[in-house]
């Protein structure tokens, strides 16, 4: 940090107009702002711009600050304000983005149901035109699948291992995928 006195060095600078002198407070204070802004933010992209927004506040506001006061916690306070206005207007652009957000998803509602019932009906019709190409015992156990059979009744039904037919179901998924894949493009 910067001592009072060089403090005080600076901002009788500034008074007497050079501007350029307010860059040593800028620097002495630039990281302890920053990393106050960072703990206090969800979003770092923002820590800068409320950064440079506290500096110029406290440029202008510059012939408020009591010489001999802490200057550090004066620009803390500068930078609290300015968190938050932001907190706010943050929250305010998510209420209305929200807001929009439900007025497209009203706008386009029916016609997303539109299209996707036309795309699962098509689906549907793709997937079963597949399932009639699969050998009989792979279509057994799809049907077995969609049926809700355990794997255990169908094993004895087939004559075959529970193992067994954990690779049958495995291997009609691939087939069914495949002609998926080839038939809708």
């Amino acid at each position: 940090m910067v001592e009072p006195a060089e403090i005080a060095r600076i901002l009788d600078e500034v008074a007497r107009g050079n501007r350029d002198a307010f860059r040593g407070i800028v620097r002495a204070y630039g990281l302890p702002l920053r990393s106050y802004l960072a703990s206090q933010t969800h979003n770092l992209d923002d820590v800068d711009d409320i950064a440079q927004e506290v500096f110029l506040a406290a440029f202008r506001t510059l012939d408020t600050f009591r010489h001999g006061d802490d200057f550090g916690a004066w620009i803390r306070g500068i930078a609290r304000h300015k968190l938050h206005d932001h907190l706010r207007r943050f929250a305010r652009h998510n209420r209305l983005l929200g807001a929009f957000r439900q007025e497209v998803a009203r706008a386009v509602e029916a016609d997303l149901e539109r299209a996707t019932a036309a795309d699962r009906a098509e689906t549907i019709e793709v997937l079963l035109r597949c399932v009639a190409q699969l050998p009989e015992k792979l279509r057994r156990v799809v049907r077995a699948g969609l049926n809700g059979d355990k794997p255990a009744a169908l094993a004895e039904s087939l004559a075959t291992s529970v193992g067994a037919i954990y690779n049958l179901h495995y291997r009609a998924n691939q087939l069914l995928r495949t002609c998926l894949q080839k038939e809708m493009g």
